[in-house]
């Protein structure tokens, strides 16, 4: 799952509970040696700081849902339609390229699929994600973290500001940010007839947004 499939069930609650559905994503992106797990969140969801206990929770609930999701049939299927999809527009190359790419589109097709169906939702994701403290979304993580970041409030201050998500709707910008992941991941940028390959794959992940979906959000354990 990708930040808004992550956060859209839960947008009439905390902000900060919000914001730490995104925290892993955010930290796989500009912090990748930080990796959070359900042993690190549940002692602090319950938290006597309420900031503390609420991101604690809400990157619980991303760890569950992510585990839920990627267990699901139409995701396993629609990854591997999507690999062969990619392998064929990279010219038949194999390894971990087109498998990563078959994984990526799933998940970013479907927030672009959610955030297209729910327009506004997706400006009260933004609206929402602006009220918190940055800073004090960090120093919540670094109270659970195997080791610290430094980088997390910058990152949530750029989220918000680019609006990436936004650019999902489109291929053109679309594909501009994959290139964006593959060269952070250092898979190298996708040649220019990519793009070709984006109408199909929205309206396969489109034709199966329901069964991904199914059962999520998880119900909450804070046995972990």
């Amino acid at each position: 799952m990708n930040y808004f499939a992550h956060a859209l069930p839960f947008l009439d609650g905390d902000p900060y509970f919000l914001a730490g559905t995104a925290v892993p994503d955010w930290l796989a992106v500009v912090d990748r040696r930080v990796r959070l797990r359900l042993k690190h969140a549940v002692p602090l969801a319950a938290d006597p700081d309420p900031c503390v206990a609420a991101v604690a929770r809400g990157i619980a609930q991303h760890v569950r849902d992510d585990a839920a999701f990627h267990r699901t049939r139409a995701f396993a299927e629609l990854s591997w339609e999507l690999t062969v999809a990619a392998r064929d527009a990279l010219e038949g190359e194999t390894g971990l390229k087109p498998a990563f790419l078959g994984h990526l589109l799933v998940e970013v097709l479907l927030d672009a699929e959610l955030a297209a169906e729910q327009p506004e939702a997706l400006e009260e994701y933004y609206r929402l994600l602006e009220s918190v403290e940055a800073a004090r979304v960090e120093e919540a993580v670094n109270r659970m973290a195997p080791r610290p970041t430094t980088r997390l409030a910058a990152m949530i201050s750029l989220f918000c500001r680019e609006r990436i998500l936004s650019d999902y709707l489109e291929d053109g910008k679309l594909m501009r940010r994959l290139d964006q992941v593959m060269r952070r991941v250092r898979l190298g940028e996708l040649p220019k007839g990519f793009g070709e390959i984006l109408p199909a794959a929205r309206r396969a992940v489109s034709g199966r947004k329901a069964e991904l979906l199914e059962g999520i959000p998880t119900p909450a354990d804070d046995n972990g």
